[in-house]
């Protein structure tokens, strides 16, 4: 039966000249050394090994854990490159929501959701680091498991208060995403900013370290622009304290390798009017998102515990060079606490979580950023955050599956996913005159009052005193 199929294979290509694509795909796998060779018997033995991938390629991702236990060609396979290649050829990749939570003693633990199926996946712990070149200072050797450093903290360490982050035992790590895999970048080391990169890779589900980047850093922004990674600001350690960083650099998955890029201006820090304020406020960067092809970094001025919003910059690609972020949208970019501002993209739409300072987070809303008028509005009047005034993450936002998510926990201390099916009349659009924007402001008054419809918990589970710490989506 076996030789009956290969041979319809390779009649078939021999009277197609054009390959589709997945025959191309059933080409490498079936003459890929990885899966299949004179020691390893077939996938399937009364089929092809281009026929049993792709059966493979078409099962759950939930149940690979279960299906490579069935043989060593199997886990092979499940663990294979070739795999995940098919997967997108034929459109079966599945996008799966990663939580990164801080529990018991400050332990940091990786959870995997598959948002279809309901079904939690616990990660390997990330591994220990240990750096010689620390080790000669007689540092601490990183145990790089936590990025829960409290910003408070760290904005009082630069005012000279260096006890305060001399004891915190874990670091403020950058978390990112690129082509299907998690990273953990730099963060504290005692008493200094690492290097240091993290990689997981669900295919192998495990963790490797990878190259390190050129400045070492915590609290970085990142975010994924043309499949690179990239990574700017932070904070890095110096004889005076703690000092903001102005450099950026781009890491490419394919090279592994880290170029970099021209450091923000901050231009609206140069332009302080006295030298006292210059060195009283602290110039950030307080997020990053990749939006319409560019690069967007809100930033602040702080000196704790006051901090003033001064707009951002904006990253083009293309020209390598910075610019002022749009008035509007600098000015308007909501905050979610000091040193953060959490925002998504979600079928190329701009959104962000508002919270009026005075309020409490019960009486947050979601903005969507409108780049025509160069101004934020209310898309969803309310939105079921509970007030968790001791959290340093008391909410997360995700996009996946063409819907914006917020991540935060339930009147049960539950960590639930919450689903908002977003008002399709609220756009750029409907803006465009005034009589649209009045009718667009009635029918958004009416959304408002019904926003406990809007909202659909997709998923839930019990971390116990678990704190949230970050969230990335991977489609795989």
């Amino acid at each position: 039966m076996g030789s009956f199929f290969s041979a319809l294979t390779n009649n078939d290509q021999s009277r197609n000249q054009s390959k589709s694509p997945q025959v191309e795909a059933c080409k490498r796998l079936r003459m890929s050394p990885s899966i299949h060779n004179h020691e390893n018997p077939r996938l399937i033995p009364t089929l092809p090994d281009e026929i049993s991938l792709q059966i493979l390629a078409r099962l759950p991702r939930t149940c690979y854990l279960s299906v490579k236990m069935v043989s060593r060609s199997w886990k092979v396979a499940i663990a294979s490159s070739e795999l995940y290649q098919l997967r997108k050829e034929i459109g079966t990749t599945e996008e799966w929501l990663y939580i990164l939570t801080k529990e018991d003693e400050g332990k940091l633990c990786w959870h995997a959701l598959d948002p279809i199926n309901g079904r939690w996946q616990r990660l390997p712990p990330m591994p220990n680091l240990t750096h010689e070149e620390e080790s000669k200072r007689g540092l601490r050797v990183l145990d790089l498991m936590g990025s829960g450093i409290k910003i408070a903290d760290v904005i009082r360490s630069w005012l000279g208060r260096k006890d305060s982050l001399d004891r915190m035992p874990y670091c403020g790590c950058g978390i990112g995403a690129v082509n299907g895999c998690l990273y953990v970048l730099g963060g504290f080391s005692r008493a200094s900013t690492m290097k240091s990169v993290l990689k997981y890779d669900p295919c192998v589900n495990s963790w490797l370290e990878v190259s390190s980047m050129t400045t070492g850093r915590a609290f970085c922004k990142t975010s994924v622009l043309n499949s690179k990674l990239y990574v700017v600001g932070g904070v890095s350690r110096g004889r005076n304290g703690l000092a903001p960083l102005q450099s950026a650099e781009v890491y490419d998955p394919d090279t592994g390798l880290w170029d970099p890029v021209p450091s923000m201006p901050f231009s609206k820090a140069q332009v302080l009017p006295t030298a006292f304020l210059a060195e009283l406020l602290k110039p950030i960067a307080t997020g990053m998102t990749s939006y319409r092809g560019r690069l967007y970094v809100p930033q602040s001025l702080y000196s704790w515990p006051f901090f003033v919003d001064v707009g951002g910059e904006v990253f083009d690609p293309e020209t390598n060079s910075w610019v002022d972020m749009p008035a509007g949208m600098g000015e308007g970019w909501p905050g979610r606490q000091a040193g953060t501002k959490l925002s998504m993209v979600v079928n190329g739409e701009l959104y962000a979580y508002a919270l009026d300072p005075s309020s409490s987070l019960d009486s947050g809303k979601i903005k969507i950023y409108d780049h025509q008028e160069d101004s934020w509005k209310v898309v969803l009047g309310k939105v079921p955050v509970r007030d968790f005034t001791d959290s340093e993450s008391p909410y997360l936002l995700a996009g996946f599956h063409g819907k914006l998510h917020v991540i935060t926990k339930d009147i049960n201390n539950e960590i639930a996913i919450l689903q908002a099916d977003l008002p399709k009349h609220i756009d750029s659009d409907t803006a465009s005159s005034s009589s649209s924007t009045d009718s667009a402001s009635q029918d958004l008054d009416a959304a408002m009052e019904s926003d406990i419809d809007i909202w659909r918990v997709i998923a839930a589970k019990s971390f116990n005193a678990a704190e949230l710490i970050s969230c990335q989506v991977l489609n795989i």
